[in-house]
């Protein structure tokens, strides 16, 4: 027998049954349409406030430039990278990489500390979807109740149109959003000149970004609340993170325990009833379509919906807010109110130094890269009793600035530079140069088929941006 309290199963016995299924889909597998109702309160203000910070920056990071680059540009097609206006080649890659890596690390010890505040309130697919798509949804449909009145009706005339005029604004903000993501891989003055070229001009392009288009309706229009429950990984890394010491959404259950309606006039001590009034309203608001009641729950992305809506009701009937609150679930076994730990304190301290790691490795990359080789099936010859060796050379200026430099061999001593070309060679900004460059070497002095050679690039201040090393070759000789 599984025990119940009103309609919600207490977890507990096979109470738990609820952990074996996604709430969105009944036993037959057919998906559970979710109408949440329109959530209002002290933290879903906030959470309006950050989302307008979050939607401005998407929508004006593409216009941003420093030092008249891109803020930020992924071009993986012309291999063009920038981020915070800085530019990145492949030779950066592994600083890419280690980016990446260090990413993964503070997401994993961010969520081991503070849950899915990430999911609840920075994740693009939770922000366009209920700070954009629902929002406009309860605009033109309305609140739960008549959105659920709008889906049992016939496709009458007032469905049709609703529908209709709701599809085609989804599908237009779409576009928009694909226009805007496309605008951080080619920059938007190229969106700009597609758009007013037109399809018949960029065929390809007017196809990708349609094909994205759809995807994002699809997503926001179909799919909504399953991305998070079916499709995305972190809900389900978050169960592995997660211990007694992670900061969630819970259900004090201690306080809300046993759960009965609510009767004017009622000591609710006396009686054994606890806090919660069994009204639901943190179901209804719920847009994963979860009950918070039943303990944590892998649907659950901290969205906060349910604290405004308990609060609401626990203000009404003159009960303390916070039954359901951010909590960990040591503080509601044991009753000792959340404050800052250690825990806490070491672990913002380890992710602000990963943090300035990056930071560091971004800004101390250099201004200058060079590379010196030989190409490839040359060899050494000798003139005038020296030996002479061909080299390419490749210099990418990573600044913006035009750099005037020229090259220097530190060691062997007695190497010298015969190119016929120019003693000072000019870099324009974000410049990728390329050519040829002969080293010449005392015949007499050479000890080894190979020996070491070192180039250094410097700038019109003789300060050194950038070394080289690399092998000089000779005639073989014995050794005496």
């Amino acid at each position: 027998m599984s025990i119940q309290q009103g309609n919600i199963k207490i977890p507990g016995s096979d109470g738990e049954a609820f952990r074996d299924s996604v709430g969105t889909m009944d036993d037959t597998g057919k998906r559970k349409w979710v109408f949440p109702r329109k959530p209002k309160g002290k933290f879903t203000n906030y959470r309006d406030y950050t989302s307008y910070v979050l939607l401005a920056l998407f929508f004006g990071i593409p216009f941003l430039k420093i030092n008249n680059n891109p803020f930020l540009l992924i071009n993986l097609i012309d291999r063009k990278f920038f981020i915070l206006g800085q530019s990145f080649y492949l030779q950066d890659f592994f600083i890419l990489a280690l980016g990446a890596v260090i990413s993964v690390i503070f997401v994993m010890l961010f969520t081991v500390v503070f849950g899915r505040i990430f999911c609840g309130w920075l994740c693009p697919q939770t922000v366009f979807m209920e700070m954009v798509f629902r929002k406009i949804e309860y605009w033109i449909e309305g609140d739960r109740n008549k959105q659920m009145k709008l889906d049992r009706q016939s496709w009458d005339s007032e469905k049709i149109r609703k529908r209709l005029l709701k599809w085609s604004v989804f599908f237009i903000i779409s576009l928009i959003i694909s226009h805007f993501m496309f605008m951080y891989i080619v920059g938007y003055e190229n969106i700009l000149k597609i758009i007013q070229e037109g399809p018949v001009e960029h065929p390809l392009h007017f196809t990708a970004m349609l094909s994205f288009s759809l995807v994002f309706y699809f997503v926001f229009t179909w799919l909504r609340e399953q991305v998070c429950t079916l499709i995305c990984p972190y809900g389900r890394l978050q169960g592995v993170l997660i211990d007694k010491q992670t900061i969630n959404v819970y259900y004090d259950t201690k306080r809300g325990e046993n759960r009965a309606k609510w009767r004017n006039g009622e000591d609710r001590q006396s009686s054994g009833k606890g806090d919660c009034i069994d009204c639901g309203q943190c179901v209804v608001v719920c847009p994963t379509g979860i009950d918070i009641r039943n303990g944590q729950q892998l649907e659950c992305v901290n969205c906060t919906a349910c604290i405004d809506a308990c609060d609401e009701v626990m203000v009404k009937v003159g009960l303390p807010t916070g039954l359901v609150r951010y909590a960990t679930e040591a503080e509601i076994e044991t009753g000792k109110k959340l404050g800052i730990t250690s825990r806490m304190i070491i672990t913002t301290i380890f992710l602000a130094l990963l943090i300035g790691f990056l930071g560091f490795l971004l800004n101390d990359r250099g201004s200058m890269e060079a590379k010196f080789i030989k190409p490839a099936g040359s060899t050494f010859f000798v003139r005038d009793g020296k030996i002479i060796n061909n080299f390419t050379y490749t210099f990418l200026n990573k600044t913006n600035e035009k750099k005037v430099i020229t090259i220097k061999i530190t060691h062997p001593n007695h190497a010298e530079i015969i190119s016929s070309g120019p003693s000072k060679i000019v870099l324009k900004g974000d410049q990728i140069l390329k050519g040829s460059i002969s080293i010449a070497f005392p015949e007499n002095e050479i000890k080894s088929s190979k020996q070491n050679i070192t180039f250094v690039v410097l700038d019109e201040k003789n300060e050194v941006l950038d070394t080289f090393e690399t092998t000089f070759e000779g005639p073989f000789k014995l050794a005496l």
